[in-house]
This record gives C-alpha cells, sequence and structure tokens, in this order.
C-alpha cells in the first residue's frame, strides 16, 4: 500500500505505477491499461475504467486518489491565447500559456517556481528561485490544459506542440524534465513525438551535450547577443558558458541529432542588439560554426521597470532580410496574448502584487 503523499496516483511514472499495481496483485497488461486510463483518455475516477474488474477498481479507490493540482487567474486573449496560473499543492504558483494556431497548437509550460538567471529582459528573472517543479507538476500542466480544451479525443487532438520555454531553465531542473519527458511521450500515455517537444536553455552547455544523447527533442537556445561583451551584459549566465562553448555545444547536438534544426530566439531590444551590425555578426557566428539552424526573432514584450525597449519593426524586418539574404533561416515571431500578461513572468508578477496589496490593507 502507498502511504501519505505518495497515494496520489499523478505522482508515479508508468514503471512506478505498474510495481505498485503488480504488488497489489494486478496484472502487468491491467496496469498497462489502467495507465492509459489516466494519461490517453484523461480519467479521473476509476469506477470509468471499462475494462477493469470491481475488484480492482475497489483495490484501487483503497490505495490511490486523483489529486490534481488547481488552475487559478485563468485569462484569454482576443487572439485566443489562454494563459492562466497553476497553483501547486505547496501554494506556490506557476505559469502556461496555450497558444493555438491554424495548423498547430502549443502549450508553453513551466520547469521552476521563479529562476536563478535573472536575464535583464526576462520578467521571471525579477522573481527569485523558489523550488524545482516535481516531474508530476510539470505533466500537471499538460493535463490541465488538456481538460481545459476538452482535449481528450486521440483522433482529434487539438494540442499538438509542447515548449519548456515557461517559468525557470529546464536544464537546471534535468532530472525532474527528463522524467516528466517519459510520461509525456509515452506512446500508452500523452503520447506526443520528441519532434514536437522543444526545451529552451539559456545555454548550459554540460546539459545540452546530456540532452543531445539522452532526451533528443528539439533545442532552442536563448542568444540574444552576438559577442561576448553584448551576451553577458544581458545574460550573466554567459561568464560560465561563453559563446565559443556553447556554440561548440551546439555543433555537437547537430552532429548528434542531424535531422533537428536548433533554434536561437534573440529578442529585439532596441539599441541594444538590433542593429545592423548585430545581424552581420550574427551571421559570421553562424558560419564560423557551420550550424544547422534557424533564428527566431522575437519582439520584445516591455513590462514596468525594464530598461529595455522594443525594436522599430522596420528594423526587425531588416534584421531578418541581412540572415536571409546570408542563406539562413530567419523569422519573426509573431506577438500573441499581450493583453492578458503573455510574456513569461508577468501573470505571476501580478499575481504576487495583489497578494501584497491584500496584506497590506
Amino acid at each position: 500500500m502507498i502511504h501519505n503523499k505518495k497515494n496520489n496516483i499523478f505522482f508515479l511514472t508508468k514503471k512506478e505505477l505498474i510495481l505498485e499495481l503488480v504488488s497489489l496483485g494486478f496484472k502487468r497488461f491491467v496496469a498497462s491499461q489502467i495507465w492509459g486510463w489516466i494519461y490517453a483518455k484523461g480519467v479521473v475516477d476509476f469506477s470509468k475504467m471499462s475494462n477493469v474488474s470491481k475488484n480492482n477498481i475497489d483495490v484501487l479507490n483503497h490505495n490511490f486518489l486523483f489529486e490534481r493540482l488547481t488552475t487559478i487567474n485563468l485569462t484569454r486573449s482576443f487572439d485566443n491565447t489562454i494563459k492562466f496560473l497553476v497553483r501547486l499543492q505547496d501554494n506556490r504558483e506557476v505559469e502556461s500559456v496555450y497558444i493555438p494556431e491554424e495548423d498547430r497548437a502549443t502549450l508553453c509550460i513551466s520547469s521552476q517556481v521563479g529562476c536563478t538567471l535573472s536575464c535583464k529582459f526576462c520578467h521571471t528573472g525579477t522573481q527569485t528561485l523558489v523550488r524545482n517543479l516535481e516531474a508530476h507538476e510539470i505533466v500537471a500542466q499538460i493535463i490541465l490544459t488538456k481538460d481545459l480544451i476538452n482535449d481528450w479525443d486521440s483522433k482529434n487532438r487539438k494540442l499538438t506542440n509542447i515548449v519548456f520555454m515557461g517559468m525557470g531553465e529546464p536544464f537546471f531542473n534535468y532530472e525532474n524534465v527528463a522524467k516528466a519527458l517519459e510520461i509525456i511521450c509515452d506512446p500508452e500515455g500523452l503520447n506526443f513525438s520528441k519532434r514536437r517537444i522543444t526545451i529552451s536553455t539559456s545555454g548550459l552547455v554540460p546539459e545540452i551535450l546530456r540532452c543531445s544523447q539522452e532526451l533528443k527533442v528539439n533545442l532552442a537556445i536563448s542568444l540574444h547577443g552576438t559577442n561576448d561583451k553584448l551576451r553577458t551584459d544581458i545574460m550573466a549566465i554567459n561568464k560560465k558558458y561563453p559563446l565559443h562553448d556553447l556554440l561548440s555545444a551546439c555543433k555537437t547536438y547537430n552532429q548528434e541529432n542531424p535531422q533537428q534544426k536548433i533554434t536561437f530566439e534573440y529578442v529585439m531590444l532596441r539599441d541594444v542588439n538590433d542593429k545592423d551590425e548585430h545581424a552581420y555578426e550574427l551571421v559570421k557566428l553562424i558560419k564560423k560554426y557551420n550550424l544547422n539552424c534557424k533564428v527566431n526573432l522575437i519582439p520584445f514584450n516591455k513590462w514596468n521597470g525594464c530598461e529595455y525597449d522594443t525594436s522599430n519593426i522596420t528594423q526587425t524586418k531588416k534584421f531578418q532580410e541581412i540572415l536571409k539574404k546570408h542563406d539562413l533561416i530567419a523569422t519573426i515571431r509573431k506577438t500573441r496574448g499581450d493583453d492578458v500578461l503573455a510574456a513569461c513572468g508577468q501573470l505571476k508578477s501580478a499575481s504576487e502584487r495583489v497578494k501584497k496589496s491584500s496584506l497590506k490593507e
């Protein structure tokens, strides 16, 4: 029997659940069926598992419970983007953003409560790191979203892509992210292809190399600077992993995962990193390391207290054209959910301000 917190069935990986159920007298194939009911069909009531015997259902009810996390402060944008806070069992909060498009729908999920990196352009960086998310808390963001959009019909899937681009640095929580991916990618579970999953990192070189061999999902690098001086000013992590080390790791990733293009995320900051000279410098960097990549130019979503301004769209397009003239794939990210504070960390910061204001009253 599972005791205390471990009685929450969502805390268990597939292997752990099967071991627990086998120890309770279940056949392995029945244990796999139960796993499928939970993660492929979204069932939260054992009695609705139609191919499980009544005796086994009684054993399940006696030993396990479904304890899902709760969603608070859900907001919908005019463009159908949905942003929400997920309240964890210790009353901490993290953000998720659902972004539907014509041919796909992407969920941006968090991996930490807060962040330790303090990148100057990122709103999450203003929030201190509280803790890593557990694997089940990462997966819970997907389950909550599928509940929200009624997405448990495997033949007509709405949610198609998962990106680890929310709060936190995923590779600072590598073990839990890897454990969550076991559930996310399980064919009998949530059944997402690794080609549909992207992990965004600020550039932790050892974990990039580890991910290259172990996780093999799509990789996105928060670049934002074209030389060490500039990037270090924007992102302090560059002091530890300068551009040469980072781009060498990216080259290795390319070699070990030849079917995948690395995405370089580049937030356009007015008169900081958006000049023509920076575009040419970026071209030179990518060519030097002969990288199989694409560049995603991101309009900066300005927030109160930040020292940066948003680049002029004309300059952003000029930057893009310079890259394209040198045979690089360069896109400009379409801004989504500006009216619902969809930039990373903004909704949680707003929630924290409300709490502090309430305490003062």
